[in-house]
């Protein structure tokens, strides 16, 4: 175990071994700033003043050389490897409403949601809850690294975490998933982590868009609002995006939670070009030009949530913010 000393505060905290600065951190009650927790956000710069570090991603993109030649390092890819004094700003912002714990889960169950997304369900050592829309990282059997995924069960379902997640071709990790796990097998699981979830003190209407597996935490945060007592009768408007037919899921799920049809509103959209067999008579196009079209006048009053690949929440920012919506109201965590 190393000892974690913040210069010029007199803070200190443990961490065990095979931790990193910043998740110790967190564990201890402190907002460290972060995002991602994969090394590519760089939120969670800090500036090594004294000890030996491990970096555990030597090519982290959230770090540049200019970072690197001023002593700072990323604290979610460092491991101590002696007591350490760092440099940075604790903010209150980042402590954990529920600490993150690393522990054994067992994978009990999958389900198919599309062609390329599954369901995995684990069960935890030992239950944790957590907020609606917010992550954990899962580390694989025969996976160097861990990895980011979000859980679509709601943060009261504390001993059992279901995540879906898309496959990615050639992927280690989610080949491990989908086709090297069965039930039975035991994995582990870091968690809780991230600064999107569901806000019940905010008394607007929600909007969740998302793309890909950034449906699992969308899902979450629809299933907690659809129930929650602080939001009834707020309107949920809730925008899918895919590239054809086959791509486009979570319909099921929401129709079945009370509301759908009256307060909550499922409105899918694919991106691709059109096919006469494709079937296809929805939208057509990109989440937010739809959010855009539908909500324009809306938007600035409405909480809104994302979560997709890379291209569509660069989108999604941009429209909010040519829009006017105030950033606070705005809620997404950056893994790429």
């Amino acid at each position: 175990m190393s000892v974690i000393t913040l210069s010029g505060t007199g803070v200190s905290w443990p961490c065990d071994d095979g931790d990193t600065i910043m998740r110790s951190a967190l564990r201890a009650g402190l907002g460290f700033p972060y995002e991602c927790n994969v090394g590519s956000c760089g939120n969670c710069r800090f500036d090594l003043l004294e000890g030996e570090i491990e970096e555990l991603r030597t090519d982290a993109p959230g770090l540049s050389e200019r970072d690197r030649g001023r002593g700072r390092r990323l604290g979610c890819q460092a491991r101590p490897l002696s007591d350490c004094a760092v440099k940075l700003r604790l903010m209150p912002h980042y402590e954990s409403r529920f600490r993150p714990v690393r522990q054994a889960a067992t994978l009990t169950a999958t389900r198919d949601i599309t062609h390329d997304i599954r369901e995995f369900r684990f069960k935890l050592e030992t239950p944790a809850p957590f907020l609606s829309g917010q992550y954990a990282l899962l580390t694989l059997p025969g996976v160097e690294g861990s990895r980011a995924y979000s859980m679509a069960s709601t943060g009261d379902q504390a001993d059992e975490w279901h995540f879906q997640i898309r496959r990615v071709p050639n992927g280690a990790a989610t080949t491990k998933l989908f086709d090297g796990l069965k039930a039975g097998d035991h994995i582990e699981i870091d968690g809780p982590y991230g600064m999107a979830y569901l806000r019940e003190d905010a008394p607007r209407d929600i909007i969740c868009l998302a793309g890909g597996s950034g449906l699992s935490p969308m899902i979450s945060i629809t299933r907690a609002a659809a129930v929650s007592p602080a939001l009834a009768g707020r309107r949920i408007d809730f925008i899918y995006g895919g590239r054809a037919a086959r791509d486009i899921g979570g319909k099921e799920m929401l129709e079945e939670l009370p509301g759908f049809g009256s307060t909550i509103h499922y409105h899918p959209v694919v991106s691709g070009m059109p096919e006469e067999e494709d079937g296809w008579n929805g939208y057509r196009g990109f989440a937010h030009e739809v959010a855009a079209k539908l909500f324009a006048e809306r938007l600035p009053e409405c909480e809104i949530y994302f979560a997709g690949p890379p291209m569509m929440g660069q989108a999604i920012q941009k429209m909010l913010i040519d829009l006017g919506v105030p950033p606070a109201q705005v809620h997404f965590d950056q893994f790429y």
